[in-house]
């Protein structure tokens, strides 16, 4: 059976305040409790730690070895309930982000970064199944992306929905055009993120609405690759607006016949939401 922690807390509590009396006042216990917890140590392994005189207690030898040891126990003891404290208190910790685009959590761990210096942040970027998959096997604390439907086991908060437009280079033949028809874009060849983006299937689902089908398709992994696919001036692009800078190498396009929506949520696993670092993000979301 290992040593009791309770018993080497009270010898530990007499060795440094020198008595019995003074060392139950710092642990709040009754003295009675205190002397047995130390009596008990002695006996169980046949020792005799301090040497009681009438109005003072001494280390024995074997006491004072003991106490060069629980010192340094304790000392390690008090850093990690420092650390608690700090990390409650968040002046440090760590904050680990999922996201499929860094155009709307980047503000909002900008802001973070500013309230609190101290936390420690990583972001990683991928298509919306990516993200999920990381917060799933929480390989990320929260998550940034759109279409999420299992609310069971998520904490969501949604943010504003974005209008998903057409973009095209500035010396494209729509380059002056503000607007087209959503049938028009058959006529181009489009630049599409692969499969598993959210935006990319939104735009496909309307096409299938309205019976349009798409003839020429370029299909290029990542948003960068995609906006300067456009800016080459191999197609359109499709893609929500606030994830294009203001440039004069691209034009956006509305869709004029058609409500494309896209709505972004802040997402983290019910059970985590009550972790600090991870609960004050969501409170500045809110």
């Amino acid at each position: 059976m290992p040593i009791s922690h309770a018993h080497l807390r009270s010898f530990h509590a007499v060795a440094t305040h020198g008595s019995f009396t003074k060392a139950a006042e710092f642990l709040h216990v009754t003295q009675p409790t205190l002397s047995g917890q130390v009596k008990e140590l002695e006996e169980r392994y046949g020792v005799k730690l301090f040497l009681r005189q009438r109005r003072r207690i001494e280390l024995t030898e074997l006491g004072l070895s003991a106490y060069e040891i629980t010192r340094k126990i304790f000392r390690h003891e008090d850093a990690v309930e420092q650390l608690f404290l700090a990390a409650k208190r968040l002046t440090t910790g760590e904050l680990h982000v999922g996201a499929d685009s860094p155009y709307i959590v980047t503000p909002l761990l900008a802001q973070f970064q500013r309230m609190y210096p101290g936390i420690h942040i990583s972001i990683q970027y991928g298509n919306s199944e990516q993200v999920m998959g990381w917060l799933e096997s929480q390989k990320c604390d929260v998550a940034v992306l759109p279409n999420v439907l299992d609310e069971e086991r998520l904490h969501v908060i949604p943010l504003a929905p974005d209008q998903i437009v057409a973009f095209v280079s500035s010396d494209h033949a729509w380059a002056e055009r503000t607007s087209i028809k959503l049938e028009e874009i058959a006529t181009q060849r489009v630049i599409l993120r692969e499969k598993g983006s959210r935006t990319r299937a939104i735009f496909e689902n309307a096409l299938l609405e309205n019976k349009i089908k798409l003839n020429d398709i370029m299909e290029i992994g990542g948003r960068e690759g995609v906006r300067e696919a456009v800016a080459a001036g191999f197609g359109v692009g499709v893609v929500c607006e606030n994830e294009i800078e203001s440039s004069s190498r691209f034009n956006l396009l509305k869709f004029n016949d058609a409500n494309l929506t896209n709505t972004e949520y802040v997402v983290c696993l019910k059970h985590t939401r009550s972790v600090q670092v991870t609960n004050a993000f969501l409170e500045l979301v809110t």
